[in-house]
């Protein structure tokens, strides 16, 4: 894919993260700082682990470990097409990690179907886990969300989402990978 229509993706990408009019109107309005965390009780089975220390690696070293694909979107902030992540209407039950370090993101039990085409979810497994950042790109103001164990790009999270928390965590299938619940 040449880099005119890499950009072409995901500009539609971006465009299409949020619809509807109010939808539209309130991201035209609303700063990424007042997509804040909201903290709401975890159940024993959607408390992750805690991160451990930081992964730090040259982009040499994580052009090794990564396919180009998930390089492309989780070291240089790339975006897949809609629609087309193997998790998007993935149904199974369990954890959501980082494929760049492994650390604990989401769990299967605040996932929900957005309509958008990528993974939605209303709530990270810890605040520690992850790191939101001011993204200006494409002429716009998002709040980015970045794994808080490695720095890779995971996706955007919006203020639109369902209740309890209204977020909606909008996340690159390509930067997970699931990890099923064992038996017991």
């Amino acid at each position: 894919m040449d880099k005119l229509t890499q950009i072409s993706i995901s500009l539609i990408a971006a465009l299409l993260t949020c619809t509807g009019a109010a939808c539209k109107e309130k991201q035209a309005v609303s700063k990424p700082e007042s997509v804040a965390a909201k903290s709401v009780s975890k159940s024993p089975s959607r408390k992750g682990p805690e991160m451990s220390e930081k992964v730090i690696k040259s982009d040499q070293e994580w052009k090794k470990l990564l396919t180009p694909e998930q390089y492309r979107i989780t070291r240089r902030k790339g975006t897949e097409a809609p629609f087309t992540g193997k998790y998007n209407k993935f149904k199974g039950k369990g954890i959501f990690r980082c494929v760049c370090c492994g650390n604990a993101l989401f769990s299967s039990e605040t996932k929900f179907d957005s309509g958008t085409g990528w993974p939605s979810f209303w709530e990270s497994i810890s605040e520690e886990n992850i790191q939101r950042k001011t993204d200006r790109s494409f002429s716009m103001t998002r709040t980015e969300v970045v794994c808080g164990r490695c720095g890779a790009h995971l996706g955007h999270v919006f203020d639109d989402g369902p209740a309890p928390t209204h977020l909606r965590y909008c996340i690159n299938s390509i930067a997970l990978k699931f990890e099923g619940a064992k038996e017991k």
